[in-house]
């Protein structure tokens, strides 16, 4: 499910980039839902074994985007986007399972079918409330930053990029120890129990 969550994200980015005048990942062949254009060794195996994974990021050419500052931020924020749609669909799907099944969680014995397909949907709904919430922190390189760097003015914009070098140190840093937990979790329980009701 994280991989298809990672997918959906880099597909995103990659068809708003396209729609905004870039072809660069198009031209990549990553406009696709398959995950083994947008797997990124390291980072999968990170998803495996570690605390955090990633997919490759979409390549993105500035000068090919028809408004620069503009199409910055669609595309960034068009990964998050995509993820909270996708966990808007798993919890309908999610939702109608439970009316299936009269409101009475089956157990993996008595029905391992409508149990699996209950997993697994919510299962897709907290990764992708995860990955888009992380995603929008304003932190270099996720996408929050971008979004971050496109809505603030020019001088401050240029300022807030300058930053960028020591800024995945300090994301490292926050991830391991485990500050990220206490600061994302009340977003995302709060969502998730939104959607599943």
């Amino acid at each position: 499910m994280v991989l298809f969550a990672l997918t959906v994200h880099e597909v995103a980015h990659a068809w708003v980039a396209d729609k905004c005048g870039d072809p660069t990942a198009r031209l990549e062949g990553r406009i696709t839902l398959n995950p083994l254009p947008h797997l990124d060794p390291i980072g999968t195996i990170c998803i495996m074994f570690g605390p955090i994974g990633w997919a490759k990021p979409v390549p993105v050419n500035p000068y090919n985007l028809r408004n620069p500052r503009r199409d910055d931020i669609l595309v960034s924020a068009a990964g998050p986007a995509a993820n909270f749609l996708m966990a808007i669909a798993c919890a309908f799907i999610f939702r109608l399972l439970v009316v299936f099944a009269n409101g009475a969680m089956p157990t993996q014995e008595s029905n391992f079918l409508l149990w699996f397909a209950l997993h697994l949907s919510y299962q897709g709904i907290e990764v992708a409330c995860c990955l888009a919430i992380f995603n929008l922190i304003p932190i270099f390189p996720l996408d929050g930053s971008h979004v971050l760097k496109g809505l603030l003015p020019t001088d401050l914009a240029i300022k807030f990029e300058g930053l960028n070098p020591i800024m995945p140190i300090v994301l490292l840093a926050l991830v391991l120890s485990g500050m990220l937990g206490p600061i994302l979790l009340p977003p995302i329980q709060f969502l998730v129990s939104l959607l599943t009701g």
